[in-house]
Protein backbone atom coordinates (compact mmCIF):
# COMPACT_ATOMS: atom_id res chain seq x y z
CA UNK A 1 0.00 0.00 0.00
CA UNK A 2 1.40 3.40 -1.02
CA UNK A 3 1.47 6.44 1.21
CA UNK A 4 -0.95 8.21 -1.17
CA UNK A 5 -3.46 5.35 -0.80
CA UNK A 6 -3.27 5.61 2.98
CA UNK A 7 -3.78 9.36 2.81
CA UNK A 8 -6.78 8.92 0.51
CA UNK A 9 -8.32 6.29 2.80
CA UNK A 10 -7.82 8.58 5.80
CA UNK A 11 -9.42 11.51 3.97
CA UNK A 12 -12.46 9.41 3.05
CA UNK A 13 -12.78 8.13 6.63
CA UNK A 14 -12.67 11.64 8.06
CA UNK A 15 -15.19 12.84 5.49
CA UNK A 16 -17.62 10.05 6.31
CA UNK A 17 -17.20 10.76 10.02
CA UNK A 18 -18.07 14.43 9.47
CA UNK A 19 -21.18 13.61 7.46
CA UNK A 20 -22.27 11.09 10.08
CA UNK A 21 -21.82 13.65 12.86
CA UNK A 22 -23.88 16.19 10.94
CA UNK A 23 -26.61 13.63 10.27
CA UNK A 24 -26.94 12.57 13.92
CA UNK A 25 -26.49 16.00 15.57
CA UNK A 26 -28.74 18.21 13.46
CA UNK A 27 -30.33 19.97 16.45
CA UNK A 28 -26.97 21.18 17.70
CA UNK A 29 -25.84 22.36 14.28
CA UNK A 30 -29.17 23.98 13.41
CA UNK A 31 -29.36 25.80 16.74
CA UNK A 32 -25.90 27.28 16.27
CA UNK A 33 -26.75 28.32 12.73
CA UNK A 34 -29.94 30.07 13.81
CA UNK A 35 -28.17 31.87 16.65
CA UNK A 36 -25.50 33.20 14.28
CA UNK A 37 -28.06 34.12 11.62
CA UNK A 38 -30.10 36.14 14.11
CA UNK A 39 -27.14 38.29 15.15
CA UNK A 40 -27.44 41.77 13.74
CA UNK A 41 -24.42 43.86 12.78
CA UNK A 42 -24.01 47.57 12.25
CA UNK A 43 -23.82 46.92 8.52
CA UNK A 44 -27.19 45.15 8.64
CA UNK A 45 -28.78 48.17 10.31
CA UNK A 46 -27.14 50.56 7.84
CA UNK A 47 -28.50 48.50 4.94
CA UNK A 48 -31.95 48.61 6.53
CA UNK A 49 -31.68 52.41 6.75
CA UNK A 50 -30.87 52.54 3.03
CA UNK A 51 -33.81 50.26 2.20
CA UNK A 52 -36.12 52.37 4.33
CA UNK A 53 -34.90 55.57 2.66
CA UNK A 54 -35.41 54.08 -0.80
CA UNK A 55 -38.97 53.09 0.01
CA UNK A 56 -40.05 56.15 2.02
CA UNK A 57 -37.94 58.94 0.52
CA UNK A 58 -36.24 59.85 3.81
CA UNK A 59 -34.26 58.37 6.66
CA UNK A 60 -36.03 56.81 9.64
CA UNK A 61 -36.23 58.75 12.89
CA UNK A 62 -36.43 55.71 15.21
CA UNK A 63 -34.81 52.28 15.15
CA UNK A 64 -38.27 50.71 15.50
CA UNK A 65 -39.09 51.84 11.97
CA UNK A 66 -36.50 49.35 10.66
CA UNK A 67 -37.98 46.19 12.21
CA UNK A 68 -39.66 45.23 8.92
CA UNK A 69 -36.28 45.37 7.16
CA UNK A 70 -34.18 43.32 9.62
CA UNK A 71 -34.50 39.80 10.99
CA UNK A 72 -33.00 39.74 14.45
CA UNK A 73 -32.69 41.94 17.51
CA UNK A 74 -31.87 45.56 16.69
CA UNK A 75 -32.61 46.96 20.15
CA UNK A 76 -28.89 47.65 20.83
CA UNK A 77 -28.76 50.17 17.96
CA UNK A 78 -29.90 53.76 17.52
CA UNK A 79 -30.10 56.13 14.58
CA UNK A 80 -27.98 59.27 14.85
CA UNK A 81 -27.87 61.70 11.92
CA UNK A 82 -29.17 59.03 9.56
CA UNK A 83 -26.56 56.41 10.52
CA UNK A 84 -26.65 53.39 12.77
CA UNK A 85 -24.86 53.64 16.12
CA UNK A 86 -24.29 50.74 18.45
CA UNK A 87 -22.10 47.64 18.76
CA UNK A 88 -19.47 47.54 16.02
CA UNK A 89 -20.40 50.89 14.48
CA UNK A 90 -18.05 53.75 13.80
CA UNK A 91 -19.08 57.00 15.48
CA UNK A 92 -21.12 59.18 13.09
CA UNK A 93 -19.06 61.80 11.27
Amino acid sequence: MNLSEVAMAAAITVSISGVSYAAFHTDTLTGTTLKVAQQVTCRTVDEAIVAYAAEHGGTPARIGQLRAYVKGDISAYRIVRGQATGPGCRPPA
